[in-house]
């Protein structure tokens, strides 16, 4: 329970630097919509979504039976992308910013498992932070709307693609959904899990 807890905990957190690290990029290329919204915090009542802060990671403990591992994410940060400075790649680098934020977090607890001796129980915690954050930067790099790797895959298509990009958002989520229940979980746990032993140095044991 304890472990679950803490979990839940590492999750919630996760995401959250997720979206702070869209809204403060976006910021930086000159779009203030996230400052004036208030979600550059820390608090977690300005990121939760219902649906995928709630109720996903819930059905996920029930079906796990509490062993996890549980996902889910935050509501989005709002961007505007006609305020950045940089409007070719403006919203790729807004895009990239979470994905990249999850992965250093993962590096850097990673590293520390390698190279200091850690006690058991921390070592532990210092394992869920690891994988959960590999797991949640390389979900948000699926092609799927409304996931990052949509966002990135739509900065590269020219602009005769712009219909096709509204057509496929209309229906992300239900795409995202059959991604998940079809075994898309899977995936992204099977890439998470094999970083993490190139990082760590050694497989996943929890």
């Amino acid at each position: 329970m304890t472990l679950t807890i803490f979990s839940l905990i590492v999750l919630l957190f996760s995401v959250m630097i997720h979206e702070i690290a869209h809204g403060s990029v976006a910021l930086s290329l000159g779009d203030p919509t996230a400052k004036y919204a208030g979600r550059l915090t820390l608090n977690p009542l300005k990121h939760l979504d219902l649906f995928g802060s709630i109720i996903i990671p819930l059905t996920m403990l029930v079906l796990t039976m509490g062993h996890g591992p549980i996902f889910g994410w935050a509501k989005p940060v709002p961007v505007n992308p006609a305020l950045f400075k940089d409007r070719k790649w403006g919203e790729l680098k807004v895009s990239l910013a979470g994905p990249a934020s999850n992965f250093l977090i993962a590096i850097i607890f990673g590293l520390i498992l390698r190279f200091v001796a850690l006690p058991e129980t921390m070592a532990l915690l210092f394992g869920i932070i690891c994988i959960y954050n590999f797991m949640w930067g390389f979900f948000n790099l699926m092609p799927i709307p409304p996931l990052d790797g949509s966002h990135i895959l739509f900065s590269f298509l020219p602009p005769q693609f712009l219909k096709l990009k509204y057509q496929y958002s209309q229906y992300g989520l239900f795409i995202l959904m059959a991604f998940l229940f079809l075994g898309g979980f899977d995936i992204v746990y099977f890439l998470a899990s094999r970083v993490f032993a190139i990082v760590v140095g050694q497989s996943l044991v929890f």
